[in-house]
């Protein structure tokens, strides 16, 4: 950021604007009081003008009457009032209360001021774990090398057996107070940048609303076209880098076996020993349901503007066809007003109506069909000679066996190929069980097929002769 840059954000962030403020400290600390302090989000009005009365009579007691002389509402009314920004004030559906919440710029600057006191105790330790473990699934999870990935599976698996074997041996490593502090530290910390993103989140929701809305209110072009743009925007809020990371995240917060595991550890956390001593410990096993608030807002506030966008299609067709009966009711009176007086000479002309003319010679003649003469003389076989065999001799291969051989591999493993699914259980109808394979892998959305490794396989034949056959690598992976 250049001179410019920033010298603008200082006249224009609403952020900026609340540090600069006279009454920055009394709307920091009711800030900190009303929102970020109980993790609340969407007050009424008068519920937080009864918080605020509250702070003012403490201040008002302390320094004289005169030190905030306005009214509770006044003040709430000037902090949302669009040049300032600091609370946003709406509406919510089937209320005439209006309610407030932070907004982002408002709460960036309270968690700032907040840092400015210090920390008698930094988290360094868990932060640094926590940048390895993101780097690591960054790289890991990005590698195309299969052999890569493999060895980077096996040698997990290594330190995994090798960790199980020291705890066999009686040598368990746990957590020093320090440690445990400093993990505990790091995960509130980030618990709260959470919940403070969702503000940022909904803001960008309807941000990307208000700019579908001021493309509609200038739209001059056809009702098709104007609908084509809407349904392209609206996918356009869903698909963004927002929506997509947003909606990722719901998913994995609704997951019924997650949202348990999340709860479990949480119990756990805090009856760890070293943490005994931390202030409002059993505050953390309420981090998710802190969460599910202001996550099913910011899913409403999506809904919300699904259906604002609809009302404002509506309108639009509605003001279309009101168009569309004035100009009919313009061409009737018209026409009524022409009746009554016609004008002199032709008034309008109007194309003659073409007519198909067909002659009857021009149609094809009869013909008749003609009978075809078939020799339909039997013959009786002589079948002594044939051998019929080979109409009895069919099998069927089993697909449900095949299925079963592939979970029994993956039972004992991650992922297998249909190599390893082979060995374990040899093919016992040879070519057709391979096609059998390929269909499984084709249909199994946990299965893949790749064209670019080539294996081997090889089976034995009732007569004792061994056949190889060169097919495509097929992976197994293990359902999650």
């Amino acid at each position: 950021m250049d001179f410019y840059a920033i010298n603008s954000l200082r006249e224009n962030h609403a952020g900026w604007s609340l540090l600069r403020a006279q009454n920055a400290p009394l709307a920091l600390s009711f800030f900190m009081k009303a929102f970020t302090g109980p993790n609340q989000r969407d007050i009424g009005r008068q519920q937080l003008i009864d918080h605020l009365d509250d702070v003012l009579f403490g201040l008002r007691d302390v320094y004289g009457e005169n030190k905030f002389p306005r009214p509770a509402g006044e003040y709430l009314d000037d902090w949302a009032a669009p040049e300032k920004a600091w609370l946003r004030k709406y509406y919510v559906p089937g209320q005439d209360e209006p309610h407030y919440d932070l907004t982002p710029a408002a709460e960036d600057v309270v968690r700032w001021v907040e840092n400015l006191r210090g920390r008698d105790f930094v988290a360094t330790q868990s932060r640094l774990t926590s940048i390895f473990a993101v780097l690591k699934a960054l790289v890991q999870q990005s590698e195309t090398d299969p052999e890569v990935r493999l060895a980077e599976l096996q040698r997990q698996r290594d330190g995994i057996d090798a960790e199980m074997q020291r705890i066999r041996d009686g040598n368990i490593r746990v957590m020093t107070a320090p440690e445990a502090l400093d993990h505990f530290q790091q995960l509130t910390t980030l618990a709260k940048d959470l919940l403070a993103d969702f503000r940022e989140v909904e803001q960008n929701f309807r941000k990307l609303d208000r700019q579908v809305r001021e493309q509609i209110a200038i739209w001059d072009g056809t009702q098709g076209e104007l609908l084509e743009t809407i349904f392209a925007n609206q996918q356009g809020i869903s698909s963004s880098l927002q929506g997509r990371t947003f909606q990722g995240f719901w998913d994995y917060l609704m997951s019924p076996q997650l949202r348990t595991e999340l709860q479990d550890l949480l119990q756990r956390a805090t009856e760890i020993e070293a943490l005994s001593g931390v202030e409002d410990l059993h505050a953390v096993t309420r981090l998710h349901q802190d969460w599910l608030p202001a996550v099913d807002q910011t899913q409403a506030t999506v809904r919300q503007l699904s259906e604002q966008m609809r009302r404002l299609l509506d309108d639009k067709v509605f003001l279309e066809n009101k168009r569309i009966m004035r100009l009919i009711r313009s061409i009737e009176s018209s026409a009524l007003g022409t009746r009554e007086a016609p004008p002199s000479g032709v008034f309008m002309e109007i194309a003659a109506q073409s007519v198909d003319v067909a002659l009857p010679f021009e149609r094809p003649l009869y013909e008749p069909s003609r009978k075809m003469m078939v020799d339909d003389a039997v013959l009786a076989a002589d079948d002594s000679e044939v051998d019929a065999g080979a109409l009895f001799s069919q099998f069927h291969v089993d697909m449900e066996r095949l299925q079963a051989n592939v979970d029994a591999v993956l039972a004992g493993a991650e992922q297998a190929t249909l190599v390893d699914v082979t060995q374990a259980y040899p093919l016992q109808q040879g070519l057709a069980e391979i096609v059998a394979y390929y269909q499984l892998a084709s249909e199994s959305e946990w299965a893949s097929i790749h064209d670019d490794v080539p294996q081997q396989l090889q089976w034995k034949l009732p007569d004792g002769s061994t056949r190889e056959a060169t097919i495509d690598q097929i992976i197994f992976v293990r359902p999650a």
